[in-house]
């Protein structure tokens, strides 16, 4: 793994991050048998299939396999290769797919539009997981005959189930909401008890499955993949949407690649293939056996495999593995939204760090509420797992078909493989992959729909941002003159020279702020010392110390500082101001006078937008954090200067 140090897991053994990666890494697939064979044969699913023998073995097949082709080979073996400076995801991705793009640029603007609609789709996924995972453990107090039994009268027992429905949901409500509001005290205290809680539930489920399986060994046949190619073939309509059901048990994939910066590839391929997959597998095989053996038992075959005095304990311990999934999803969400302000995708918010040590310990309350808030809405809208899991994979499935895709550019211009050993390896894993989503859109209309609408929110936010950008970018530089033009004039004139240092922040090096213009203009007066200080974020994760800062001296008493940062830092404007004096730049933040010019956006009917869009960019503007505070520029010492721009 890269840049160990800058991720304080240098002094950390393989086994103590192999244990730390169970509960963030594993969180989430690892939920998934809770109600995955659920799903494909309950009465209660609305695409369920018959509890036959050779269904019970063509779906588990089909469960194995999808493991095996897509989590241990495709990801493990192939996209954990994609290192991007030690981190993963599919914004890490893009940047790789990209680097050495410049030359296509056709192809360059696919794959960054291919990436940005992949990470607004894991933004639909982490409101859909934490509501979900919970729900499902939370049901197993009725599924697990905790709640007592229904009565015999159907009357009885509709209004039995409503009572209890609502009951769950009220649970399920309470949890989220103390889950949520926690957030702001940060995942590095409690973090160090996720991997042994999550360790605890797979070797249940390893546990669970085994006891089942010693009754029905037969389910072993499962292991071969002709069953599964059998149930396709021969189940018609009914055998190719189920496949809708089956990428539940692969659901959290992602999340083996995005979360790579955290741990490496090296743990979590040792804890997937140690404990995590023989887990999962044990699991799916032991509810086939129990499903062969007791097929009425179809509407809850997870929590049925327990004896009975063990269903109140294991929901307990589902839950708690269900709230440590939803916590990893959580803090995902958080990790891709930084990158994707500081990659200039999303407008400034407010980001909070709540570890000194851990640069991967972020808050963000804006993407914390909001994330809170729609997951309660799913619960209420939903109601049941079930009817969840209609809503569930449409987005993920994508977002697998996007990693394949930038992993072939990634292949093919920055490890120049030949097209030979590249398509047709991501060949195989997109045409898996398509035949989920296909049949994924089946459930399009009974809640599918949700997380791509969410997704194509955030993608049209992110575009229009980034154009946006450009545009304001593109009319002040219409405008502007050089800094050297500037300093030149400036030299053969007469202008007031008072005491201080004064910092100009500016978007783009070499261009004379607007702010500067401004002063000059109202004030006929500059400081004894300019610096211009330009930040740029790079296409790599972490830039280490030595490179975050350049220094240039323009003149006399005129200075250019270029700060650079990685997509998942935040720019420090102090701290990389006292890293000037290694550059003979001697400079005190608190005794400076900062310069910021503010954009007033005007949409306009120039050529740029569509007009909706001005005005959606108009609004993100006035609702970003302001640049000073962002940047964490000292309070106090910040003098902004408004200036309206047309796009």
């Amino acid at each position: 793994m890269k840049d160990n140090d800058s991720h304080g897991l240098h002094k950390l053994s393989t086994t103590t991050l192999v244990i730390a990666a169970l509960g963030v890494v594993f969180g989430d697939i690892g939920t998934s048998p809770i109600y995955t064979l659920k799903e494909c044969f309950s009465p209660h699913s609305p695409h369920h299939i018959a509890t036959t023998h050779e269904n019970i073995l063509g779906v588990v097949s089909l469960v194995l396999w999808s493991l095996i082709l897509l989590i241990c080979v495709k990801y493990l073996v192939f996209i954990l290769r994609a290192d991007n400076k030690g981190e993963g995801g599919v914004l890490s991705l893009m940047a790789l797919a990209t680097h050495r793009m410049g030359e296509t640029m056709k192809r360059r603007a696919l794959a960054v539009l291919l990436g940005l609609f992949g990470a607004a789709l894991l933004f639909g996924d982490g409101i859909i997981t934490p509501a979900i995972s919970v729900l499902s453990a939370v049901e197993g107090l009725k599924d697990g005959g905790l709640l007592g039994a229904a009565p015999t009268d159907a009357l009885a027992a509709e209004a039995w189930n409503q009572q209890m429905q609502w009951l769950i949901m009220g649970i399920t409500i309470v949890i989220l909401i103390v889950l949520f509001s926690v957030q702001f005290l940060g995942t590095a205290k409690v973090g160090r008890f996720f991997g042994p809680i999550t360790g605890l539930w797979f070797v249940s489920l390893a546990v669970l499955g085994v006891s089942q399986l010693l009754r029905g060994p037969e389910i072993l046949a499962a292991f071969n993949p002709w069953h599964g190619w059998h149930f396709l073939t021969t189940g018609g309509h009914a055998g190719f949407v189920i496949l809708g059901s089956v990428f539940l048990a692969v659901t959290g994939g992602e999340a083996l690649y995005a979360d790579m910066g955290h741990f490496g590839a090296g743990p979590i391929r040792r804890g997937w293939f140690m404990l995590v997959l023989p887990a999962l597998a044990l699991n799916y095989l032991g509810q086939g056996a129990l499903l062969m053996k007791q097929p009425e038992l179809a509407h809850a075959p997870f929590f049925q495999m327990a004896p009975s005095w063990a269903t109140l304990p294991l929901v307990l311990l589902a839950t708690a593995a269900t709230v440590i999934a939803s916590q990893a999803l959580i803090t995902g969400t958080y990790s891709l939204t930084l990158s994707a302000v500081q990659l200039g995708y999303l407008p400034r918010i407010n980001i909070r760090h709540t570890s000194e040590h851990a640069r991967g310990q972020i808050y963000i309350p804006m993407v914390n509420w909001a994330l809170m808030l729609a997951c309660l809405a799913l619960v209420f809208a939903f109601r049941t797992s079930s009817n969840l899991a209609a809503a569930y994979g449409v987005a993920v499935t994508m977002t697998m078909l996007i990693t394949t895709i930038l992993f072939y550019f990634a292949a093919r211009h920055l490890w120049k493989w030949s097209m030979l050993k590249a398509l047709p390896l991501c060949a195989v894993f997109a045409s898996i992959e398509i035949a989920f989503i296909s049949a994924n859109l089946v459930k399009f209309f009974d809640g599918g729909w949700f997380p791509l609408a969410v997704g194509a929110a955030i993608f049209i936010l992110m575009t229009t941002w980034a154009t946006g950008r450009k545009l304001v970018r593109a009319s002040m530089d219409r405008s502007a003159i050089s800094q050297e033009m500037l300093i030149e004039s400036l030299a053969s004139g007469k202008v007031v020279k008072v005491p201080g240092t004064a910092i100009f922040m500016t978007s783009t090096a070499g261009r004379t702020p607007v702010a500067l213009l401004h002063s000059l203009k109202h004030y006929q007066a500059i400081h004894q010392r300019v610096i211009f200080m330009t930040l740029t974020t790079e296409d790599e994760p972490w830039v280490p110390p030595s490179r975050r800062v350049e220094v240039e001296k323009l003149g006399e008493n005129f200075w250019r500082i270029t700060g650079r940062s990685g997509f998942m830092q935040t720019p420090n404007v102090p701290r990389l101001l006292r890293q000037c004096s290694n550059h003979d730049l001697e400079v005190d933040p608190e005794k400076s006078t900062f310069f910021l010019g503010r954009e007033i956006i005007i949409p306009s009917a120039r050529p740029g937008m569509a007009r909706w869009r001005e005005h959606l960019f108009s609004l993100a503007s006035k609702l970003a954090q302001q640049p000073a505070t962002y940047f964490q520029i000292p309070v106090g010492r910040v003098i902004e200067l408004g200036q309206q721009v047309e796009i």
